[in-house]
Order: C-alpha cells, then structure tokens, then sequence
C-alpha cells in the first residue's frame, strides 16, 4: 500500500480519510490564531456570518504583536476592538510586550505535535518545528473555523529536502534555511508541504528548528515540517513520521558540511548568495527579532560577539525579542546588559519594524542588514532602502564592522538539541 508522508498521515489522523495531492477535505482544528493586522476583518466576516459564540474559545488566541504599541488612532481603536471580543468569548489575548504570535502560541502550548492548526499570519508553518500541520489563512476563512471549528484544505503534494552533513561553526539554522530558499526559490514549492530531514535537525535546537520551518513561507509552501528525529519538548508526545514508502513529487538532496554563511541580497528571499560575495558592502542599520530569529539562543548569539564591544559611530542595532519570557531570560542571564553596553536599542517584544509600521523604519539610501524573513522592496516601510537578510551572527559582526562580514568560528549558533526557545 502507498505509504502517507506527513501531511497526508495528520490529515488521516483528523478526518480518517486516506488523501492523495489535490484531494479536498474538510478537517478538525486544534486550534488557531490570529494577530492584530488579521483579527479586525476576521471579527468583522464573523459577525457578518451571523456568528454569536466561536466553537471553542480554550483553543483560539488573539496576539497585538504587529503594530504594538499602537502607533496611532486608526490601529489602537482596531486593537481594542480585539480586546472587547475576546473579553465577551473568552479566548485568550496576548497584549501588547507579551510577543509574537508565533513565539507565545508555542510558549503556552496552544500547538503540539500532530496537531492542524490554522493562523491568519503567512508564517504560520513555522509550528511545523513541532511537528504540527499549520497553515496561514486569511480573515474570511479564520472567521469561518471560529465558527465551526473546521477547515477546508486541498491536500498538498510534498517537497522533501534531506541534508546531508553538519553544519560549519559559522553557519546557523538561518544560513541553512537561506540557502535552501534560494535553491527552492520564492515560488519552487507554491501550496506545497515541505518536509526536512537529515542528521543535522537531529542535534538543532527548537529554536532552530523554528527559524527553518518559519522560512518555508518564503518558498510559497502552504506548511513545512522538520522531521520529529531528536525533537525535545518539555512534555510527553507522539511524533507522527513519513512512511518508508510515501510518494513525493520531488526530492531535494544537498550537501551542507561546506555551507559557508548566506546572505540574501536586496529585493527577495530568495537573491541568495555565499556571504562572501558581498563582504565589505556599508551597513548602517542591523535588526534581530522577528518570528524567524528573535529568540533566546539568537540574542545570545549576538551576544557573543558584542560583549566587550561598542557599535560604531553611525551605525544602528534595533533588537526586538520574540517575546516577554526570551526578554526576561535575557535580562537574567546577562545577554540584554551585554547588548546594550554595546549600543544595541531593545525594543518591545513583539514584530517589531519587520512589517514597516513602526519601531525602526529605515531612512532614504540606508542598506539594513536583518534577521528577519523577508527583505521585498518597501518591507520595512521604506522602497528606498536597501535589505540583506543574514543569521544573527552575521547581523551582531556586521554593526560592529560597519560593514558586511561573516560572523567569527564558533559564535554563529548553538547546535544542541535543546528546548529553550
């Protein structure tokens, strides 16, 4: 019999139908979310449906992370709206400093394991890290699961990517992910499933694992999986596998052990190059943060290699952690005092100037080097500046460079299999 690769068996799981790509199914949730910029018209399209109560309020989450602090009347009357709804339904809200919505829908364990979890935010496959079928979807169709608790899904065929080897001490998660999407491009694996796979997930960190699946966004990949092998939660779980004999429409096989650090130059994701190539290019503004790289392990990275040290004249660093908890622990474990003695700006937990809103909007002519996600032409509210994606290695050596350059041996990341986020 054909075997199920991953989406196809949680898809099984949940509905006990065998699916095949391009099959329709109407399917559970285990829960959903969604975020200030995607709550306003979900409530509005709910209302519109005649909806009086959602279907399950312990298992939906509102996050104000993209605009927060408001940054202005329009926005703060929009957030308050999230708020006055969420009070009459019971569902949880995450104000305003408590983070992204990707970071503390995984901190307080509304997404596990074998889970279908629908977001309105197109990083939502990002819980792939764990293991869990999640999807971005937009307004209509989130109002359309707060009311019923179901969702429609065209069942996705799958890209399987097996890397072969461990990565350098330079490079990171965020290099491998980088190097991957320029192979795959920004539209290689359109509504697909992505699955990863190789000894080098095995000893990654969740955080790691994370900023992978977090990316496969940026492929046009409808969800993406890390294979469970040497996953650590903080509780029991049952990981759900590919079958030895599952059928893909593509493979992927790669060598890594050579991947030297990646940037992705201006204006896509996927303008991927060996970091080398653009070594001695002028940076006058860094980032870390965002759902890709503003955790714990990526600020300590950064860290590393500002300790001691002073950002030079003329050149910025704007750090958003991902959320309250990473603040707090980097407070305690003396990360944030390091990154600030160094002249790095922390800002509330939360997107950040990812999105362009607020917080950090570049100026005229600037060339930005960020850990974020995506670097399109007007991302950080600015089309006249210039955006390089890197890890937060990179981004922590080339403020205090002034310039491009790759991070030193041994202070790109952290390679252990470990849970902190």
């Amino acid at each position: 019999m054909r075997g199920m690769t991953t989406v196809e068996k949680i898809l099984f799981q949940k509905t006990g139908q065998r699916v095949r790509p391009g099959d329709i199914v109407i399917a559970p949730v285990d829960g959903l979310m969604a975020t200030d910029t995607t709550a306003p018209g979900a409530l509005r399209a709910f209302e519109k449906m005649g909806g009086q109560r959602v279907w399950a309020p312990e298992k939906c989450a509102f996050v104000i992370d993209h605009a927060a602090p408001a940054p202005n009347e329009r926005i703060a009357n929009l957030h308050q709206m999230m708020r006055e709804f969420a009070r009459q339904q019971g569902i949880r809200l995450f104000e305003i400093g408590e983070g992204i919505c990707h970071q503390v829908i995984v901190e307080h364990g509304y997404v596990r394991p074998g889970y279908l979890f629908i977001g309105a935010d197109s990083h939502t496959p990002t819980y792939g890290a764990l293991n869990a079928f999640a999807c971005g979807v937009g307004s209509t169709d989130l109002a359309a699961v707060l009311l019923t608790g179901k969702i429609w899904l065209k069942t996705p065929a799958t890209l399987r990517i097996r890397c072969h080897g461990q990565l350098r001490a330079d490079a990171s998660p965020k290099d491998l992910i980088l190097y991957l999407t320029g192979k795959v491009g920004i539209s290689g694996a359109t509504y697909m499933s992505v699955e990863f796979e190789g000894e080098v997930f095995e000893r990654m960190s969740l955080a790691g694992r994370m900023c992978v699946a977090n990316m496969t966004a940026e492929m046009g990949a409808k969800t993406g999986f890390v294979h469970p092998r040497g996953l650590k939660l903080p509780y029991p779980f049952e990981p759900v596998e590919p079958d030895p004999t599952a059928e893909y429409a593509r493979t992927i096989d790669v060598e890594i052990g050579e991947l030297p650090p990646q940037v992705a130059a201006p204006e896509s994701p996927d303008n991927v190059h060996p970091i080398d190539r653009y070594v001695g290019t002028p940076v006058h503004y860094g980032f870390i943060g965002t759902c890709g790289n503003g955790r714990l392990e990526d600020l300590q990275a950064a860290a590393r290699i500002l300790r001691g040290k002073r950002l030079p004249e003329g050149v910025r660093l704007v750090i958003a952690p991902a959320s309250r908890s990473v603040l707090l622990e980097a407070m305690l474990d003396g990360t944030a005092h390091t990154l600030v003695a160094a002249g790095a700006t922390l800002i509330t937990p939360g997107c950040g100037p990812c999105v362009g809103s607020h917080e950090g909007v570049p100026a005229d002519g600037e060339t930005v080097i960020s850990a974020a996600n995506r670097n399109f032409r007007g991302r950080m509210g600015n089309p006249r500046a210039q955006i390089f994606l890197a890890s937060p290695a990179t981004v922590a050596a080339s403020v205090l460079a002034g310039y491009i350059t790759p991070p030193p041996p041994d202070e790109a990341h952290n390679t252990e299999a470990i849970s902190t986020l």
